[in-house]
């Protein structure tokens, strides 16, 4: 027996069974559809990431575009 009582035999089996209930070529679609889904999954991750890391610089921008200044009314100016 190995780890937690599961021997590579009740492994086998489970397969089997498995095997039978849902088919091979069922199975194959299903890891395939879970193939797809972690590939576009970490691509959506990865998109979050360079969106930030792009949001940062357009911040970092405008901010080297301000300009600081006084306002004043036209009855207070100077004439």
């Amino acid at each position: 027996m190995e780890m937690g009582g599961i021997g590579i035999w009740q492994l086998v089996i489970v397969l089997l069974i498995v095997i039978l209930v849902f088919g091979a070529k069922k199975l194959r679609n299903i890891g395939g559809d879970l193939g797809s889904a972690i590939k576009n999954f970490k691509q959506a991750v990865k998109q979050d990431e360079d969106d930030g890391e792009d949001e940062a610089k357009r911040v970092e921008t405008k901010s080297e575009k301000i300009i600081d200044g006084e306002v004043t009314s036209k009855n207070n100016q100077k004439a």
